[in-house]
């Protein structure tokens, strides 16, 4: 992939010496004049590295290096400053603020080459060790003997090295987005990019912009061209999270994007070809939104091409204690604490539990473990609202288990007692916990986000309590 080049200058002698050089050596170059159209052109994501003029009209290079670094998807973007008549204060101040080099004009053809290429270099190996820690804070969720592991272990292996669309159902908690990525990892497609979107976390009127980007002035605040998430993982996967919370609206385009491999960005005219493959994920029963109009038929079946289904933890639960014990070892590493011996009897009260979040609940439970306990996890250190709450309920009859009838007499349906049912416990849990939101989705198991749709599809206030 050949680097592009963003020089940032206001003599333009020297912006188009620099580009016969740069561009003479293979690489890719855009020009800007002025800060505030190097900023503008930084946020579209189309530049790898910038050269920058400290002495600049109005805002100055040390001010737009400033913002560079002060955004999340820029501060670690590679800026070499320039400058003809810098002070020593100026050139500190650089360095300090996060610039990768310092040059005085005139400039000299090599070092400059020879900077940019190690400043690229070095940009690309940060970004492979972030994704290589990024797999191993994850790598003890997909571990496993269980023959349901093992099954889902074996449908990777012929999925992944295809183009084969996937869609991943499963509850929440489950690890769908590592199914994902482990797909996307084990593909012919590893060393591009692998971008997730999560679609119910955008709210509905950002969907379509975050997805295919906008041109500048395409709706307010649109200050200049941004891409969007299928143009940013062009030639790798797309990950659409969360899929069955999509708007109607987005629902449409995406499904234009995947019949004809084209994007058109928002307020834009111009179709942009894209080679995506496109995984999704769902915890909904998106045949049952399908029938009941809340999801497009022929978007689910452009999807469900292999369908794969993430098995809960409780088909599983012969994996607990290495999943238990490989937490442990995780957190103790990355908090740099020396690991601690985990009681037998407490793995046996693991693995007897039902674990409504899946997972990512034993996770939690595991880690608050690590760091409440003492030289050794005992049985003493489960939590009391989750395991030993679980034993409790076991010897005793369920007597808070809702009705089978309803108001009329007449007997619910399994889908509306199912929904009775999710919403006592909701209920129970924010009893238990005094109502602290964040609290109860950890013991549900559940993105605080998604908790909040839940107890507005219910109607559940604290005035219920």
């Amino acid at each position: 992939m050949v680097a592009t080049i963003l020089v940032v200058d206001d003599e333009k002698n020297i912006r188009r010496t620099l580009r016969m050089v740069l561009e003479g050596s293979g690489f890719n170059t855009l020009e800007a004049s002025s800060a505030e159209q190097c900023l503008e052109t930084v946020q579209t994501g189309e530049v790898d590295l910038v050269i920058l003029d400290v002495r600049l009209p109005e805002m100055s290079g040390i001010e737009a290096l400033q913002k560079i670094r002060s955004e999340p998807e820029t501060r670690k973007l590679p800026v070499l400053m320039v400058s003809g008549h810098a002070s020593l204060a100026e050139a500190v101040q650089a360095v300090q603020l996060g610039a990768t080099d310092f040059f005085e004009k005139p400039l000299d053809r090599d070092r400059v080459l020879v900077t940019v290429r190690n400043a690229l270099k070095t940009w690309q190996l940060q970004r492979e060790v972030e994704q290589l820690r990024a797999d191993v804070e994850h790598r003890y969720e997909m571990i496993g003997e269980s023959d349901s592991i093992r099954a889902l272990f074996a449908q990777l292996e012929k999925v992944a090295p295809t183009n084969g669309r996937v869609l991943i159902s499963g509850e929440s908690g489950t690890g769908k987005e590592l199914i994902a990525r482990a797909i996307h990892r084990l593909s012919p497609r590893a060393d591009k990019p692998f971008v997730k979107v999560n679609c119910a976390a955008i709210p509905a009127e950002l969907i379509e912009s975050e997805l295919f980007g906008y041109e500048r002035g395409a709706f307010t605040g649109a200050q200049g061209r941004k891409k969007g998430m299928f143009e940013l993982a062009n030639g790798g996967t797309l990950f659409l999270d969360e899929i069955g919370d999509m708007s109607a609206s987005a629902q449409a385009k995406v499904l234009r994007a995947l019949q004809s491999g084209e994007i058109s960005r928002v307020g834009g005219e111009k179709s942009i070809a894209v080679d995506v493959r496109v995984l999704a994920a769902t915890n909904k029963d998106l045949e049952l939104e399908v029938r009941d109009g809340r999801f497009r038929e022929d978007l689910f079946f452009r999807l469900n091409v292999v369908p794969i289904v993430s098995p809960p933890l409780r088909d599983r639960k012969t994996d607990i204690p290495l999943l238990a014990k490989g937490f442990l070892s995780e957190f103790s590493i990355g908090n740099g604490l020396r690991e601690k011996p985990i009681d037998e009897g407490v793995l046996k009260a693991l693995r007897e539990r039902s674990w409504p979040g899946n997972v990512r609940e034993l996770r939690n439970v595991v880690e608050r473990m690590a760091i409440l306990s003492g030289d050794r996890i005992t049985l003493d250190d489960l939590p009391e609202e989750g395991v030993l709450s679980d034993a409790r309920r076991a010897s005793s009859p369920p007597s808070d288990m809702p009705s089978t009838l309803d108001e009329s007499g007449e007997r619910l349906t399994l889908r509306e007692y199912r929904s009775r049912a999710e919403k006592d416990y909701i209920l129970q849990t924010l009893d238990q916990v005094g109502w602290n939101i964040s609290r109860a989705a950890t013991i549900l198991g559940v993105e605080r986000t998604n908790l909040h749709k839940k107890m507005r599809s219910y109607g559940i206030r604290r005035e219920e309590e």
